[in-house]
This record gives structure tokens, sequence and C-alpha cells, in this order.
């Protein structure tokens, strides 16, 4: 059967890829689609198990309506995370190659992912679906690198990152306990620990409110952060096979960029100084603007190699308005400040979008998956992690600090595991409560285990399809 070269899709305009390469293209348009679908009932499982093994809400209800939340936070969450994990991959080089090299790396990432994904969900094990998304594009990006030289893996974002999935479990561990041990030493609530007895034994109704408020939260923060990683997955897809089309937006009018350009060059004129480094620090930023606003008439949306040059250039200013914001030898006035974050942050969108269809790809993807699939995670959040079924306050305060510990990494454009947040929340709360032994020292064992060996397992998974695939180039 002969395919098209070029075909119409919608969203998407006219996509010039033949035969092979557009079924592949097709494929990882659905694998990230299935991705996210599987985050959905992998993820976020994790938030409405205490309503379900509190009673507060009935399975058929809290499913459909943490799906929802996950789909506003999605929709809200912005693509700071999106971005984020994008930077882990060597993107620029990528960009340079033929698009096949490109289909390499999306499919390792994407099959790396949701192989995992699925075997840790089939277990019932609370796996991280983050650990797992970031494993994938470092081993895909270390094969990569192997055979194409370049950059490789940004290990300074990997180290950021790294350090806030890491950080994040500890700190839901810790605040859960000491909220935990607040609300029985100080509040001394006793109404809060009663665990409930068969199906109508529920929560008064203030409690029952706490419960949902805090599930709702959990709901929308896991898919304005976990949300975003599909985000991200779909956006390297459609840079990796149409960079002409989406390595900038083009949509933004070359005026509004010019307008950024040009008062930034108004605050670098006002703020001479006799400093090399920072005298340095400003012509290179002038000489940036300057080759910047040069191209800005040559983008073309079907000029790859243009389209590569212009981002690139956009990323050189965008550069070099941090660096001179952050230089200690550059003193600069509050009103310049201003104008320089402000040009910064739409300078940066040029690069750093998703196309409000993307983000609804992805909002719907997770919503529907939360509602299929959640119970085999429920099951090990609500009864495996104590010795003792879950009372209200565990529940409430392992969801109140997960969902500021997931609000507050959002905010940071970091990536946390809402998996291991929740999980290490209702880990402290049960410690608080009856001391280590209330822990179920087997599951936890499982769930240590797979968080352990998600990261390695990963990148050598992604690591080896990247080479399989590489054979058929």
């Amino acid at each position: 059967m002969h395919l098209l070269n070029a075909i119409t899709l919608p969203f998407m305009g006219e996509v010039n890829l033949g035969g092979s390469v557009l079924i592949v293209f097709f494929v990882c348009l659905i694998a990230v689609v299935g991705f996210e679908f599987v985050n959905g009932f992998h993820d976020t499982a994790n938030a409405v198990a205490t309503v379900i093994y509190t009673r507060a809400l009935k399975p058929v209800i809290a499913i459909p309506w943490s799906g929802f939340f996950n789909f506003l936070g999605v929709f809200l969450g912005g693509v700071g995370v999106a971005m984020g994990i994008l930077k882990l991959l060597p993107l620029d080089d990528l960009m340079r190659l033929p698009v096949a090299v490109g289909a390499c790396m999306v499919l390792a990432v994407l099959l790396a992912s949701i192989v995992w994904n699925l075997g840790t969900w089939y277990l019932g094990i609370p796996c991280s679906s983050s650990h797992t998304l970031i494993g994938s594009m470092i081993g895909a990006s270390l094969a990569f690198t192997l055979h194409y030289g370049g950059i490789g893996v940004n290990w300074s974002k990997a180290g950021e990152i790294g350090t806030s999935l890491i950080i994040s479990p500890l700190i839901g561990f810790g605040a859960a306990a000491g909220l935990m041990w607040f609300i029985k030493n100080v509040l001394k609530a006793k109404a809060l620990f009663h665990i409930p007895q068969g199906e109508n034994d529920k929560p008064p109704i203030l409690v029952r409110l706490l419960l949902i408020t805090t599930c709702t939260l959990v709901s929308f923060f896991h898919g304005s952060n976990d949300g975003q990683k599909g985000v991200g997955l779909l956006m390297l897809i459609l840079i990796a096979f149409l960079p002409a089309k989406f390595a900038i937006d083009h949509s933004i009018p070359n005026d509004k960029i010019l307008l950024s350009l040009n008062k930034t060059e108004q605050v670098i004129s006002k703020n001479t100084t006799t400093d090399p480094v920072a005298k340095g620090l400003l012509l290179k930023l002038d000489s940036s603007i300057v080759k910047t606003k040069a191209m800005l008439t040559s983008t073309d949306a079907k000029g790859t190699d243009k389209t590569y040059q212009f981002r690139k250039q956009i990323k050189s200013v965008a550069k070099g308005i941090t660096e001179v914001m952050s230089s200690k030898q550059i003193v600069l006035a509050n009103e310049d400040k201003a104008i320089l974050t402000t040009a910064n942050k739409a300078i940066t969108g040029v690069t750093d979008f998703a196309p409000i269809w993307v983000i609804a790809t992805i909002s719907i993807s997770l919503g529907i998956g939360t509602m299929i699939g959640w119970k085999r995670i429920v099951v090990t959040i609500g009864e495996k992690i104590g010795n003792e079924h879950l009372n209200y306050a565990q529940g409430a305060t392992a969801e109140i600090v997960a969902a500021s510990t997931i609000g507050l990494s959002t905010w940071a454009g970091l990536p946390v595991s809402t998996t291991h947040v929740l999980s290490s929340g209702i880990a402290g709360s049960m410690v608080a409560s009856g001391g280590t032994g209330n822990l179920n020292n087997g599951t936890l064992k499982n769930i240590a285990m797979a968080w352990i060996l998600t990261l390695p397992v990963a990148i050598v998974l992604a690591f080896l399809l990247f080479v399989v695939f590489h054979l058929f180039i």
C-alpha cells in the first residue's frame, strides 16, 4: 500500500512524513496517550485511596471526581514541569539529524516507561511514573550520545530533578508524622482517629468535607505536575518528528518578540559598567539580541534549519538575560529587573510552550485513565502500608502534605512523584499514631524496592530499546 508523503492532520496542518516514519509517528502519538492513560490509573489511585478507605466517598463518585480535577490540573497548571523534563534531552542535537533518529529516541522513552509502569501496576506496587519517565529519558539520551556524540544528558537538570524526587518523599514522611502528632497530642481530636467499620460507617460531615477537599487538591496538583510529564512527552514527539512546526511557537508575532528585545536593549544601554566580567555579560547579551533581530524575518514554519537556528538564538538571549540578572557585578534598579523578568518570560515562551490541543489531549487521557484500573493501587495504599485500616486523621494528614508538596513543586517547575509523596505521607502518619510497629514491612519493602529499581531499570531498558530501534535506520 502506498502512503502519501504529505497529509493534513487536525491541529497540525500539513505533515510531511512518508512511509514507515509516518506509521511510527502515529504509533508514538497513540503510545503517549497510552502512557498518560496508564499514569491516570497508576498514580491517581493514590489520590482517591484515602476518601474511599475512610468512607468519605464511594468509588463510583470518587473516581470521576478525581478524574475531573486531574483534567483541570493539567489544563491550568502551565508547562513549567513539561519543559523542565524536556531539558533533560539533547533536543538541539536531535533536531539536526534525520527524523528516524528522533523516532528511535521517542519510541525508546515511551515503551520503556509504559512497560515498567504496567508491570508494577499489575503487581499492585505504587511505583513512580516520574522516576520511570526520567530514567527512560536518561537511558535514551545516553544511547543517542553513544551513537552521535554531542552534549548528551543535561546532568545539571537531571541532578535538580533527582534531588526533588529524593527529598519530596522524605518531606512527605516527616511533615505527615509532625502533623499527625499535632492532631493527636495538641488538638486531641478523637473523632479523627475513628477507623470506619463497614460501608455505612461514614465520617462526620466536617471530617468528610476535609477528606474530600484534600482528595480534590491532590488530584488537581497531580494533574498540574504528573500531567505535565505527558505534555512534555507529546511535545518531544512533535519536536522530534516535526521540528519546523513545533520547535518554536510560530503563533507569537514578530512584533511581540521585537518589543521584548528592544526593552532588553534599553536596559543594557542604561547599565554601563567598567567591571570586565559585567561588561562582558552585557556585550554578549547585546550581541545575541542583534543576531536575533536579524533572524526575525527569516523564520519559516517549513524550514527546519532556519527554525533550529532561530530557536538556538532565542535560547541564547534568554540565557543572557538570566546571567545578567543573577550577576553580582551588575546592580540593576527594581524597574530594570521587572522589565528584564517580563522580557525573559516572553522570550522563553517562544521555545517553552505547548499548544492548547496538546494540553487538552493529555488532560482527557489522564482524566479517563483515572476512572479505569484504579483498584490495585488503592488497595495497597488503603490496606497494606500499615497494619491497620486508615483512619480519618491518617488520610487527611497524608493528603494535606501531598497536595502542599506537589503544589509547591509545580510552582517551582520541578517534577515529583505523587506515588512516593503520598505513600510516605501515609507511612509517616501511621508511625506518628502507632509507632514503627504500625507499618507493614512487607509492603514497604516492595515499594522501596520499586523506588530503588525504577531508575536503573528504566535507564537500561530505554538504552537497549534505542540501540535495537537504531538497527533499523
